[in-house]
């Protein structure tokens, strides 16, 4: 995320103490203030510009067309003065569990940068109080605490609006998302219990791989607990759209602010289905690059995998795409009706009980799963639909399997 060459907004967001951070930057500033529930809906604190020159940020074409009129409607209507301050009302608290780990380091720091967080919870069975001094440094409003441990798992996860999971181990060269199966299937049932103990209306954001499996675990829990809610649960798969985004545009020679392709099926080898036929802009493939494009995709993990030779997986990547769904989810919350990402969640848009395609988010989570992106499909498509159902299914009901047979702690 290069920083722009435009002169720097500063963010000087009211935490609930009263007190403000520090700019971000130091130069000739540039500022406006505004409320997050009218006009920062948009806003993410990884690009903040006074050009409001979006490329590399979680944004979308639609919504920096949004943040770029909130700007320019709140600029007419202030005096100009050489320096103003960006005031964001950070409201929510976030937990991440598993955040001294690959995915959970960068992912934490990326969501300190959210001007929407107001409390960022840290949890890890070991190392986690270095990353949280490390990351209270950081001038950014939201307040960071540690926990670790069982025994304070209940206090890192009271009265959070949003969980993230990517606790688990990560895969090694040779290793299917499966082979982690039965070490991470237990660290998040384990989680989820804690989860549905002590925090039941968070949205659950599940990164733990195979996520085709650990989403269905985290259900099978939560409605033994008695608390299952179906539109707050979620299985992140926004990695697989991130990289199908950025592997059109290298091939299409677009500009990749512009483009959005809807992944459908599961996180997981053929279970990941780009819709490239679906692509916006439109743009023509030839039948070769479709073919290389969606195997490509499909393959991403195991790339990253191989170039790392044994030194981990897909970390950044994936921590970067989980702050962008994180994003979205804050700011539906925070009231924004025009929020679209794709996600593993309960489904029915196809005969299998989870499926990914793009969804609606809204305040009390999944309103609308869009089943329109399954029709009109290539036969490519058609038949990597047709293909995927298969294994997919086997990793759904494995997870349901697993998560039966376990006694859930009262």
């Amino acid at each position: 995320m290069a920083a722009t060459s435009a002169s720097a907004l500063s963010i000087g967001s009211t935490i609930s103490n009263g007190s403000k951070a520090t700019p971000l930057m130091q130069s000739n500033t540039f500022g406006v203030t505004f409320n997050s529930q009218n006009h920062i809906k948009s806003f993410t604190g990884l690009k903040a510009a006074a050009s409001v020159s979006c490329e590399s940020s979680f944004l979308g074409k639609e919504s920096t067309t949004a943040l770029h009129y909130s700007f320019a409607r709140k600029s007419q209507n202030q005096h100009q003065t050489s320096r103003n301050v960006l005031q964001v009302k950070a409201s929510f608290k976030v937990a991440i569990l598993g955040a001294a780990g690959g995915i959970g380091q960068p992912l934490a720091l990326l969501v300190k940068m959210s001007p929407l967080v107001s409390d960022l919870h840290l949890y890890d069975i070991a190392n986690v109080k270095g990353v949280a001094a490390d990351l209270s440094h950081c001038n950014t409003p939201s307040r960071v605490q540690d926990f670790t441990g069982n025994d304070e798992l209940a206090n890192c996860l009271k009265d959070v609006d949003v969980v993230v999971i990517p606790a688990g181990v990560p895969r090694k060269p040779g290793m299917t998302r499966d082979d982690l199966f039965n070490i991470n299937a237990g660290i998040v049932k384990t989680l989820i219990e804690a989860v549905a103990d002590n925090c039941p209306d968070a949205f659950i954001h599940i990164i733990s791989n195979p996520v085709n499996s650990t989403v269905p675990i985290a259900a099978e829990v939560l409605k033994q607990k008695g608390v299952y809610n179906p539109k707050k649960l979620f299985g992140v798969t926004t990695l697989d759209v991130v990289r199908a985004n950025t592997f059109v545009a290298q091939k299409k020679n677009v500009k990749l602010i512009d483009v959005d392709v809807p992944v459908v099926g599961g996180h997981a080898g053929i279970t990941i289905l780009p819709l490239l036929s679906k692509t916006k802009p439109s743009v023509a493939f030839t039948d070769e690059e479709v073919h290389d494009l969606t195997v490509r995709i499909q393959n991403g993990g195991t790339e990253v995998v191989e170039a790392k030779a044994g030194a981990g997986s897909a970390t950044l990547s994936m921590a970067y795409a989980a702050a962008r769904f994180l994003e979205s989810s804050l700011r539906a919350l925070d009231g924004d009706s025009d929020v679209y990402e794709c996600a593993f969640v309960e489904s029915q848009v196809t005969e299998l009980p989870f499926f990914a395609s793009r969804i609606k988010l809204g305040k009390k989570g999944v309103e609308a799963v869009i089943a329109s992106d399954l029709e009109g499909l290539t036969e490519y498509e058609k038949k990597g639909l047709e293909a995927l159902k298969g294994e997919l299914k086997g990793s759904i009901e494995k997870g349901v399997a697993f998560a039966q047979k376990q006694t859930v702690s009262a």
